[in-house]
């Protein structure tokens, strides 16, 4: 997934201009990496739609990317603990929960004081704001005096801004002391925007560090933009601090939800809830499979965002940790069906709250159209005065298709009849874009190219500037149509169809609907389809209909959209599986073969668990289970090496060169689409799928996996049971 703010095309088309060019090779677009201050060892918690991204010392030094984010609004760009004006030395620090971080420091070599003579010890916990522990302990022979310094800064910078350049709004940010001298707030505020944050200590003293006992007082000053602590400590004495950091937007405050590690979490009623409760038990002989769908069920609650809108509640998950904690569509859909035999309220919530704001208009700067679903939608400052298209933008020409399939398949798993008549009017207008405005000449094909000023030059999954190529690494002219796009709407018309006819008792526009698929099978199959190499399907095709000859990942794509003939099926798994794009951990997004291969080029050569996820669906759908096998097992292995957790992306370098997996510089984890995958492999393994109001087996768990069993399995209102050990299995109503 590409940033947003990578603004396509340097021109907007124009008779003598028809096709505006995407950025060249070298042009700043791609993803930028953690500037030297956090280093790749940052460490971040999030809770909603609140997160804090630190260096491994628990600092946030100014002019990093790091701070306190709330809604695409950084309250805090400075938060950093010193002792005498000195950086702490690194003992130990990792993320305890999605919400939470421990960090354990000591003093470096100062006048008077040996080094490791005061123990510091930072706890964070976050969400709706963030609370912080600080606690410092004299472990020394003689008494210690030192200054203990929190020094705090914001400069409620857009999330866009970010990674790049932060406008200066110092002149409009106020600083002052409040409670008694214990507290500093920071606020900012124009014309339609409003913030601001609160700095407090809620309560300070000095323990008797055996005992825990109170035994003397201290008192926090501040000075300027710090909290400082004048510490006297005798041996064995304690410093304990709680400071909490409460937010403000337009006159609402947010006060911070957790304080302890490990608490049960206070979830309100609602989507989240039921779908966390009616969550299946999943127990595999296979220790690493539980733990990889263990924290797939954590991290899943983590990034949801939860509300209500048109009087229905809604939560689904947000794209991910750090530079997406919000509503994507095309990221959300794919989620929603990875995970969707897990519990329907997810597909549910996405496919209501997208398809309440789908496209009305024709709007140039967001590149909205009707009928057409968002790609992202966005809440900073530069958004809110319009600065920004996200409010929200529209550029990406599948989350249309992706948001019918997802419908078809939401009531393949729940019957849910009503659901679809109620939104029917919208599958109409989804389709009507489709053929409309998706098809931007006639041609038969849904093309992009943006028309705003800001707008993404690639609008498919592959959406960084040079994410589609040629074969030798030209950059295409707009409108693109790439070929896995064509799948999804092949698929999605399919699907359409069913609902029409089985749903809604039209038969004749599933008639029409199924006649347009037939004849995008036979179109596709024709022009997408080149001789070389064996034969393949070529990405795209460009402005000019010439093949964007390029060999890539999005071949399993096709696969999975049932759009690729039987007859070139084994050719397409051969190419998949082939050394130049299978590395021993997963499909790379390009080919070696490729000229601009670059095994750390965020879509030229990397490899992405969810791209992988739909391969592996795609390889199963045929019949090529071995093969859909090797890429769950390889995926898999490499999430034990990340604490059971599959970050959005890694390095395309071969397995033979290193026993573990290289990390992508600046990889989101968690990120939704990653952690939706674990589920879409069990999938494949299962052979699992729910039509006709019964719940379909068909198993090819490999030996390394052994017995997979499924507990209250949720489909059409009730629950099942599920039990598969190699090509053996059953799915039952649950007891």
């Amino acid at each position: 997934m590409g940033s947003s703010d990578d603004a396509a095309t340097a021109r907007r088309p124009t008779p003598l201009d028809p096709y505006p060019r995407p950025r060249p090779a070298g042009a700043d677009g791609a993803a930028k990496p953690y500037p030297p201050e956090l280093g790749t060892d940052a460490i971040a918690v999030l809770e909603g739609r609140t997160f804090v991204l630190s260096d491994a010392l628990g600092d946030v030094p100014t002019g990093s990317v790091g701070g306190l984010v709330h809604d695409d609004t950084r309250f805090l760009n400075r938060w950093e603990l010193s002792l005498d004006g000195t950086r702490l030395s690194l003992l130990k620090s990792r993320a305890v929960d999605y919400y939470s971080a421990a960090f354990y420091l000591a003093n470096t070599e100062l006048p008077g004081l040996r080094a490791n003579t005061v123990a510091v010890r930072r706890f964070r916990f976050v969400g709706n704001g963030m609370l912080e522990q600080v606690a410092a302990v004299n472990s020394g022979l003689d008494a210690a005096r030192i200054e203990l310094r929190l020094s705090c800064g914001t400069d409620f910078a857009d999330l866009f801004e970010m990674k790049g350049t932060v406008r200066d709004r110092s002149q409009q940010i106020t600083c002052r002391p409040g409670d008694g001298s214990r507290s500093l707030r920071f606020g900012y505020a124009v014309d339609g925007f409003n913030v601001a944050c609160t700095v407090r200590v809620v309560r300070d003293t000095i323990l008797d560090a055996a005992s825990l006992k109170p035994v003397g007082e201290t008192a926090v000053r501040v000075d300027g933009d710090s909290l400082v602590w004048d510490l006297d400590l005798a041996p064995g004495q304690l410093f304990a601090a709680l400071v909490r950091v409460d937010l403000e937007r337009d006159g609402v405050t947010l006060e911070p939800m957790h304080e302890n590690f490990g608490e049960q979490q206070q979830i309100s009623e609602g989507p989240l809830k039921r779908w966390l409760e009616h969550a299946p038990d999943i127990e595999c002989d296979n220790a690493d499979l539980n733990a990889v769908l263990d924290r797939s069920i954590v991290d899943l609650a983590a990034l949801r965002i939860e509300g209500t809108i048109a009087g229905e509640p809604y939560v689904l998950p947000a794209a991910g940790l750090p530079w997406f904690m919000t509503l994507f569509g095309r990221d959300t859909l794919i989620t929603c069906l990875q995970t969707l035999w897990a519990g329907p309220d997810l597909a549910r919530g996405a496919l209501h709250l997208l398809g309440e704001l789908q496209g009305t208009r024709m709007d140039e700067f967001r590149d909205e159209e009707p009928g057409k679903i968002l790609h992202e939608i966005r809440h900073g400052e530069l958004t809110v005065l319009g600065e920004k298209p996200h409010s929200p933008y529209f550029g990406t020409a599948d989350a249309t298709p992706l948001w019918l399939i997802l419908m078809s398949e939401y009531w393949r798993f729940t019957g849910d009849d009503a659901f679809v008549r109620e939104r029917w009017p919208r599958v109409l207008a989804a389709l009507e874009w489709i053929d409309r405005y998706g098809d931007r000449d006639g041609d038969g094909y849904v093309e992009y190219a943006t028309r705003s000023s800001q707008g993404l030059g690639n609008q498919c999954w592959k959406d960084s500037w040079d994410g589609v190529q040629f074969h030798d690494g030209r950059i295409p002219y707009l409108p693109i149509a790439t070929a896995e796009i064509q799948g999804y709407v092949y698929d999605a018309k399919t699907r359409a169809a069913e609902l029409a006819s089985q749903v809604i008792g039209d038969d004749d526009f599933a008639g029409r609907l199924t006649r347009q698929a037939e004849q995008l099978y036979t179109r596709f199959n024709r022009d997408f389809w080149s001789p070389d190499r064996g034969g393949f399907y070529v990405i795209g095709l460009d402005g000019d209909k010439q093949p964007i000859d390029s060999l890539t990942s999005n071949l399993g794509h096709l696969l999975w959209s049932g759009i690729v003939p039987p007859e070139r099926a084994s050719v397409i798994a051969s190419h998949l599986m082939s050394d130049s794009m299978f590395s021993g951990w997963g499909v790379r997004t390009l080919s070696t073969s490729d000229r601009g291969f670059n095994p750390i080029g965020y879509h030229t050569g990397t490899i992405w668990p969810h791209d992988n996820s739909i391969i592996a669906l795609g390889l199963a759908r045929y019949g090529f289970r071995d093969e859909a096998n090797r890429i769950a097992l390889a995926q898999l292995e490499a999430a034990t090496h990340s604490a059971f957790r599959l970050p959005e992306a890694f390095a395309g370098f071969p397995r033979v060169h290193a026993g573990f997996p290289v990390p992508y510089p600046t990889a989101c984890s968690p990120q939704a689409w990653a952690t939706g995958a674990p589920f879409a492999f069990a999938k494949v393994m299962l052979g699992l799928d729910a039509h006709d109001r019964q719940i379909r087996l068909d198993p090819w768990v490999p030996d390394e996996i052994g017995r997979i069993q499924i507990s209250n399995l949720p489909a059409f209102g009730v629950h099942w049971d599920v039990e598969a050990h190699g090509a053996t299995g059953y799915a039952r109503l649950a007891r």
